[in-house]
This record gives structure tokens, sequence and C-alpha cells, in this order.
């Protein structure tokens, strides 16, 4: 991991574009966990040893991750990213939409440097369906349908895809078998669900760590797990006009906060919390025919910690 974030800031450098250089400086300072190559490097050590073609791979999805994050703040109006201002909000969308495209070119690059036409097809099928995701989940902010169905369909797109596209494709740079494949890509897509309700969780938890305020998801348009379950569980009319309101944009500070408090006190988390947990034990039971090795209990260690971290 250590090569693989060295590469990754090699790249961020661009010293004869001062504007693109300072922005990808700012975009570098505050890298995520980078969980996206850590499941691509480990997934090709379960399987095989870690080569070039590995290190490409798990940089072509971090940088698809980063553009992704700075093409989303764009269309979500974000202004803050990890608790710090948004590309968007700093340079303006011009300056943002233009860099994320410049981090899209590092995919295809890093893509390429595998010499691997079906990662290549890898990477491309994962970002038509990142766009795919997102922009159901524009088209349901509109739609008055509240479901739990609408919202995994959201999820499986912009968030599991990714996860399941890193695992299968550090898989296929040892050389994997095609039974190895389909089962790492399942495990990456399973834990990538587990990934995406943790953060939605994070959003009904008042905390500095997260980096978002409480209930900006609702601010966005957007309702998950766990309203909805609170939702349905009680069936309030007051609670659905409310949600609704989050739907088309209309509800106020003062109303998101009451829809807030109603999922806290209706085990909208609870709920949440219990299918996550399900989910995170259908990945580490897909790993179970793998003979024991620090590698498999680093990847059980992984699933633990997606859905027990507190930011």
């Amino acid at each position: 991991m250590n090569q693989c974030k060295n590469l990754f800031d090699s790249f961020m450098s661009h010293s004869s574009n001062l504007l693109l250089n300072d922005v990808l400086q700012r975009i570098s300072s505050r890298k995520g966990k980078m969980m996206r190559p850590l499941l691509t490097i480990l997934v090709a050590k379960l399987l095989g040893e870690i080569n070039e073609r590995t290190y490409s791979a798990a940089l072509a999805f971090e940088f698809l991750h980063t553009a992704s994050l700075v093409h989303d703040d764009i269309v979500d109006e974000s202004c803050e990213r990890r608790g710090n201002p948004s590309v968007n909000q700093l340079f303006g969308d011009k300056v943002a939409v233009l860099v994320g495209d410049y981090l899209l070119s590092h995919v295809l690059l890093n893509a390429a440097k595998t010499e691997s036409t079906r990662l290549i097809e890898i990477v491309a099928r994962v970002s038509e369906r990142l766009a795919d995701g997102e922009l159901l989940q524009l088209r349901n902010i509109y739609n008055q349908t509240i479901s739990e169905d609408v919202y995994f369909n959201i999820i499986q797109g912009k968030t599991a895809e990714l996860f399941a596209a890193a695992a299968e494709g550090g898989a296929l740079t040892v050389n994997a078998s095609e039974e190895d494949l389909e089962r790492l890509r399942l495990f990456g897509e399973t834990v990538g669900i587990c990934f995406q309700i943790k953060d939605d969780i994070f959003d009904y938890i008042a905390g500095d760590e997260i980096g978002k305020p409480t209930g900006n998801d609702m601010a966005e348009g957007k309702l998950t797990l766990p309203v909805i379950h609170a939702l349905f569980s009680k069936n309030q009319e007051d609670m659905f006009q409310l949600a609704y309101k989050v739907k088309d944009g209309s509800i106020s500070a003062d109303e998101i906060a009451t829809l807030v408090r109603f999922t806290l006190e209706n085990q909208g988390i609870d709920y949440a919390e219990k299918i996550m947990r399900d989910y995170a034990n259908k990945a580490k039971s897909m790993l179970s025919c793998y003979p024991e090795s620090n590698v498999k209990s680093a990847l059980l260690d992984y699933v633990d910690y997606v859905i027990n971290r507190n930011y």
C-alpha cells in the first residue's frame, strides 16, 4: 500500500500547469482510506503474487473513485468533502469538471498499463454503472416512490459495483480462475453494499470525524435505509409527508431534524446495522473455501473495518 500511495501521489503532480497542480495537491492531501486499491491488492495476494499489473489496476480503481467524488460534488452542489471545502466550492464547477475528466484520463492510462483487454472492459463497465447509479439516484429524487428495493438498486450502482470491480480486477492481475474471479467479484460487491449502508448510517450521527453534517443526505433529496425502515415500520402519515418534502426539495432544516429524530427513535439505525451485518457475514462466508493465511485474515479484518469504522 505504501508503494501504491507513492504512485498515486506521483500522478497527482503536474508542475507545468499551476492551477491543475493546485487542485490535484488539495485532492491528494486529503485522500481517503484507499479502500478500493487495498481490496485489489489483498485479493491479488490471496490468489498469487502482487505484480506491476496489480499496482496499475489498483490505481485505476482509485483514480476512478476520486474522479467520481469530484463529479458527484458538482451534481450534488456539495460545498464539503470529508470536512473540507469541495473542489467545486474552492475552484468553481468548470474547473471541477475538467479536473474530474483529467483524473479519468489516469484511469485509462493505468488500465492500459495492465495490457489486459479484460481489465479495461472491467473499468469501462464499472464506469458505465457508476454513471447509471448516479442517474438513477437523481431520477429517484423526483420520484415519489419510497422503497428499500430502489435504495438497494441505487447503492448497487453508485458504490457496490466499484468494490466488485476492484476485487475482480485484483484477481485478474494474478491470472485467477473464472470461478475465483466471479467469487471475489461477488465478495467485493457485498462488501461495497456494507460500505454504503455504513456511510448512510453516519448521516444520522453528529460528529466532526465523519465530515458531513447530520441530515445532509435528506437536504440533497435522498432517503436512505434507516429512515425508509422507520417510515414503513410506523406508517405515520405526517412523517411520510416530510419524506415527500425531502424528495421534492422543499423540506426545511427543522423538518429534517424532526425526520432524523423520528428515525433514531424508531430503530432505523438498528435495522440498517442488522442488514449491514448480514451482508458482512455473507461476504465472509465467500472466503471459507480458501485456506487459512495472513492474507485471508486481513480480508476478514477488512470486512470488519468496513462495518465498524467511525468515519
